[in-house]
Order: C-alpha cells, then structure tokens, then sequence
C-alpha cells in the first residue's frame, strides 16, 4: 500500500507547487517549485516500491 500512498502524495504535491508556481510572490513561487521537486521525488519512491516492493 505504500506504492500507492507514495504516488497520491507525489501527484498531489506537484499539482500543488505547480499552482503555487504561477503566484506574483517570488517567496510563494520558489516554495512550488520545491514543492513540486518533492512531489516528482515522491512519486519515484512509489515507483521504486512498486518494483521492490513495501519493504524498503
């Protein structure tokens, strides 16, 4: 189940800062930006899982 778990986060975390990404603060645009980093990340570790499975 983490496979999955990981993958919602990753997806919901890129949607995020890709909103974040289209502000007028360059403070709120930066914080997408690695929001969006981290959610990419995420979404390789549910991949990665997904492959070795949960027990990593």
């Amino acid at each position: 189940m983490g496979e999955l778990v990981d993958k919602i986060k990753g997806n919901l975390d890129e949607a995020a800062g890709k909103i974040k990404q289209q502000s007028d603060n360059p403070d709120t645009r930066d914080e997408g930006a690695a929001q969006e980093i981290k959610g990419k990340g995420e979404q390789f570790a549910g991949k990665v899982k997904g492959v070795l499975g949960d027990d990593i």
